[in-house]
């Protein structure tokens, strides 16, 4: 696992790539505590936004349990009115949660930018 100030570096080449950029946390699935993180609002409460997304992932995959699926979750992205979230599973026990401004970014460039720097969060 890679110390925190190399999560943070890693951060700042991922925002670097997206537009809008406005968060991003690497997190435990278990504890929803955070990593690493990057975010450039204060308004943005990126700590119980890891919390709670670690619970939706966890329920996904109870879900994914309950449906027998033979698979892994490898992302979910989530679109509100002004904004794109991503959740990027990492490794089995922890994930990337980005945020972005919808309208200065676009899912694409998104997720290009997450998955071309996945390898420096493991």
């Amino acid at each position: 696992m890679p110390a925190e100030k190399q999560i943070a570096e890693s951060f700042d080449k991922v925002a670097a790539e997206i537009p809008g950029f406005i968060a991003a946390a690497l997190v435990d699935v278990d504890s929803g505590m955070t990593l690493g993180a990057k975010s450039t609002r204060a308004d943005f409460d990126l700590s119980a936004a890891s919390a709670y997304n670690s619970e939706m992932v966890k329920q996904k995959q109870k879900i994914m349990k309950a449906l027998s699926l033979k698979t892994h979750l490898e992302d979910m992205l989530m679109t509100l009115g002004d904004q794109i979230h991503l959740i990027k599973m990492v490794t089995p026990t922890t994930f990337i949660y980005l945020a972005a401004d919808r309208a200065a970014a676009n899912i694409a460039i998104v997720r290009n930018a997450v998955n071309k720097h996945l390898q420096m969060f493991t």
